[in-house]
């Protein structure tokens, strides 16, 4: 029986060596959801039925870009956050380690394309 404080058992961070970044990082893009969702949404639903010419000029302008881009990466690295901590719950095994993987890079490219079509519209390619 190891005689450490809680304190000290705390600051051991586990076998994983990580303590609660994961749980803190999923935290955080939770509330950054909670601003971007709704500036996302503003100039998607004003623009929702108008024509390509109408979405463009409103995502030429660089805040609404911005925005966007921001909304796309913060809304898919917190799915893989979510996903993986599912995975791991409950998927055991070099099964789980696969679809961590497979996860991880179909959220990273569904990003990937969300930004990309955001700068093709700003920029009027």
């Amino acid at each position: 029986m190891r005689y450490l404080t809680d304190r000290a058992r705390v600051e051991g961070l586990g076998s994983a060596k990580q303590g609660t970044a994961h749980f803190w990082e999923q935290r955080i893009s939770a509330i950054a959801l909670l601003f971007l969702v709704p500036l996302f949404i503003f100039p998607f639903a004003y623009n929702l039925g108008d024509g390509y010419e109408a979405v463009r000029a409103a995502y030429a302008h660089p805040v609404n870009a911005i925005i966007a881009i921001a909304f796309f990466i913060t809304v898919f690295l917190h799915l893989f956050q979510g996903l993986q901590v599912v995975i791991e719950d409950y998927v055991h095994g070099r099964a789980g380690m696969v679809l961590i993987i497979a996860s991880r890079l179909l959220c990273t490219l569904f990003a990937l394309v969300g930004v990309y079509a955001i700068i093709r519209i700003s920029l009027g390619a």
